[in-house]
């Protein structure tokens, strides 16, 4: 069997002031941000020479991205086969909120949990998405 989910992939949250949300984490708790917010960066039990990723984003209040969730914040969850998962996920129910979404780091799609909470389903594509980090940083 395929597995569903392996990890967290990001946290996104509303905030009044995502800048100065951002400063406050650099300077009280270390977080090095940038205009994203923060990557988490770890390695991957199964292949420990491969790195992984959790990223950590605050947005506007008035973000739609949430949407339809009424939710303060929004959960990413890493997925190892996004095509799979989805079609599974369709035949079980589970309200899909857009269409799988490909780019360059990975795959995405959105879904609705049981209390309306949108979630985002990230198949990555770690090598692509440490070229991005990197190029932040620089």
């Amino acid at each position: 069997m395929n597995k569903r989910v392996t990890s967290i992939g990001g946290i996104f949250f509303k905030c009044k002031d995502p800048n100065t949300i951002k400063q406050w984490y650099s300077k009280y708790l270390g977080l090095d941000t940038d205009s994203y917010g923060t990557n988490f960066e770890w390695r991957q039990s199964d292949e420990p020479a491969k790195k992984g990723f959790t990223q950590w984003s605050p947005f506007s209040e008035s973000t739609t991205y949430f949407e339809p969730s009424s939710r303060e914040f929004m959960i990413n969850y890493r997925v190892e086969n996004l095509d799979w998962l989805v079609a599974q996920l369709k035949d079980e129910g589970v309200t899909i909120c857009d269409e799988i979404e490909s780019f360059e780091y990975g795959k995405f799609v959105h879904i609705l949990d049981c209390e309306g909470n949108k979630i985002e389903l990230w198949e990555p594509n770690d090598i692509e998405y440490e070229k991005i980090v990197e190029g932040r940083t620089k």
